[in-house]
């Protein structure tokens, strides 16, 4: 009894102090709700916050890492020698691969970036990387890993960059079968964050356990032939016309470090032209 008299004589004594507390909160409240300028101002300001408390808390993570992480890194260094050796199109450059090849119609630039936030246990996962637009990175660029594909780039920042990863349910890639050709679309069921499930692939396409999936390119976001995984298990579903294919991912989500953002330098010229398409399609 005695500590609650204390308490409610301290109340009385400051209650000045806090009506003005409340009210302050009630018109910041206000002023954010209904005001686009400042609400996007405050929208900017905390997602740059946020971004740099992730930044800080997976760089003390990251030093414990490091011997796994130089060790993805020297696999894949490897493996781009190997590229470049019988790719002469190729050219290295700082910071960025650029690639050009032969015979090729479309040129990209991958851009490094280190992943400072990412979940793989909730319906919407994302990810969050150290690069922003002063890089480059635009929204709806598509996200690698050295084991296959990752996700889109969504919003970004100037020093930041968040993105879709495959373990979302609000987003798909158009995928085919590595030795057939045939295509589809392939969406996480959020169950396992090391499987997704492919489908629209017909039942008189042959299927084996430990088919490759690869990026179709029917998109302006991934190249063709990225790596998204193997075929776990398919079935025929009595009354369907299509398989239900379970793809395992390549990409270890629980264990990202860098991945490399993809540029299309060609994308605005592809997107101009299938926008005319969509027009008169529209207009008919």
């Amino acid at each position: 009894m005695f500590i609650m008299r204390s308490l409610f004589r301290y109340l009385l004594r400051n209650y000045g102090l806090f009506l003005f507390i409340v009210l302050e909160v009630i018109s910041f409240v206000l002023i954010f709700n209904y005001n686009n300028f400042q609400k996007a101002k405050y929208l900017n300001s905390s997602n740059r916050i946020t971004a740099s408390i992730y930044n800080s808390f997976n760089s003390v993570v990251n030093y414990f890492e490091l011997a796994r992480i130089n060790n993805e890194l020297a696999s894949e260094n490897a493996a781009l020698r190997t590229v470049l050796k019988s790719r002469p199109g190729f050219a290295n450059v700082s910071d960025s691969l650029y690639s050009t090849l032969a015979g090729s119609d479309t040129t990209y630039r991958f851009v490094s970036a280190r992943v400072i936030n990412n979940s793989v246990n909730k319906t919407f996962n994302y990810i969050t990387l150290n690069k922003g637009s002063e890089d480059g990175i635009q929204p709806d660029q598509g996200i690698i890993s050295p084991e296959g594909i990752v996700g889109v780039v969504t919003n970004v920042s100037k020093s930041y960059a968040l993105g879709i990863s495959v373990l979302n349910q609000r987003w798909g890639v158009s995928a085919k079968l590595k030795k057939s050709g045939f295509f589809g679309s392939l969406f996480w069921n959020g169950d396992d964050f090391r499987y997704a499930n492919l489908m629209e692939i017909p039942f008189h396409v042959m299927l084996a356990n430990g088919d490759t999936i690869v990026t179709s390119g029917y998109s302006s976001i991934f190249p063709e032939g990225i790596m998204i995984g193997t075929i776990e298990s398919f079935e025929q579903p009595s009354g369907e016309n299509y398989y239900d294919i379970k793809v395992k991912l390549s990409t270890n989500f629980k264990a990202l470090s860098y991945v490399e953002v993809i540029q299309n330098l060609d994308r605005k010229e592809i997107d101009e032209l299938e926008k005319i398409t969509t027009d008169d399609q529209r207009a008919n």
